[in-house]
């Protein structure tokens, strides 16, 4: 009888075994997508609150705000001589006015931004800001430049199909207050009212993120929307604030906007700490003190 090595058959089945399982178990990929950026929940009191810690910031720094409010000033002026030129434009370039303001801002969300964290602000740091983050700064504004440019030729549109030639600026000034003109009136506030909505929605949260984070254009760009698209209520009566006191700052030869201004631009820092959550510095998402 031939004698059977069973050790070396034990040996050989392990090492079969051995070649058909891994030698270690490896940890699994990380195969899910990343997680969005999460929003707060925000009462109807949060924008007055905005506001608040705007001016108290002002306060804190007056110099700073004072030169972007200056420059706020000076920005007014300008689109003014526009206006008289190319009165067809009006309500966009108003809207122009409004969205120069959030990249103009820039500076004072650093003032705002070192405040909060107990930094010191800097003048000069407070102008080169947007150093850092300059590629997705040009995309996005590259962005809503195009949303600007069509909505420009929105409004030709509808001032040639309304009237024979184009009226002068007070022309156009009467044309919105005349009742007779109801249709225009209609079709002209209308066509105003979505792209500033939409310029609004893409905006009002987007340029402090890329400034406080590590984030590109698109994802800044659709975080802002998607908390006017979930909290329409709050946002809209953020946007009715923002819109009601910049006019009033603007009667007076624009002057109002070396106070307003800059409250309106630390507020809006304060708009988005607020609705974003930081996962780090307020991982339990409750509102901020």
């Amino acid at each position: 009888m031939i004698p059977i090595n069973t050790s070396a058959d034990a040996g050989a089945a392990d090492a079969a075994r051995g070649a058909s399982a891994p030698a270690t178990a490896a940890p699994p990929l990380d195969t899910t997508a990343e997680a969005p950026i999460r929003l707060r929940t925000l009462g109807f009191g949060a924008p007055l609150r905005w506001l608040a810690r705007g001016a108290a910031d002002f306060r804190r720094h007056p110099s700073i705000g004072l030169f972007y409010g200056l420059c706020f000033v000076a920005m007014g002026w300008g689109l003014l001589k526009v206006y008289e030129n190319a009165p067809a434009y009006m309500l966009a370039l108003s809207a122009g006015f409004l969205l120069m303001g959030p990249f103009l801002c820039m500076g004072l969300y650093d003032v705002s931004m070192k405040l909060e964290r107990g930094g010191r602000p800097d003048f000069g740091d407070s102008l080169i800001a947007w150093e850092s983050h300059l590629g997705q700064m040009a995309i996005f504004g590259f962005v809503l430049l195009v949303l600007e440019m069509l909505w420009g030729r929105a409004a030709m549109v509808v001032f040639a199909v309304s009237f024979d030639g184009m009226p002068d600026l007070r022309g156009s000034l009467m044309a919105l207050l005349d009742p007779e003109n109801i249709g225009f009136i209609v079709t002209y506030l209308g066509v105003g009212a979505v792209f500033a909505g939409l310029i609004f929605a893409v905006s009002v949260i987007s340029i402090p993120m890329m400034l406080d984070r590590q984030v590109d254009a698109i994802t800044a760009g659709l975080t802002s929307m998607r908390l006017v698209l979930t909290q329409p209520g709050v946002m809209i009566f953020w946007g009715a604030l923002l819109t009601a006191l910049t006019v009033l700052a603007m009667l007076p030869g624009f002057l109002g906007l070396v106070l307003v201004g800059p409250v309106l631009g630390h507020a809006s820092w304060h708009a988005y700490r607020d609705a974003v959550i930081d996962e780090e510095r307020d991982p339990d998402g409750e509102t901020r003190d």
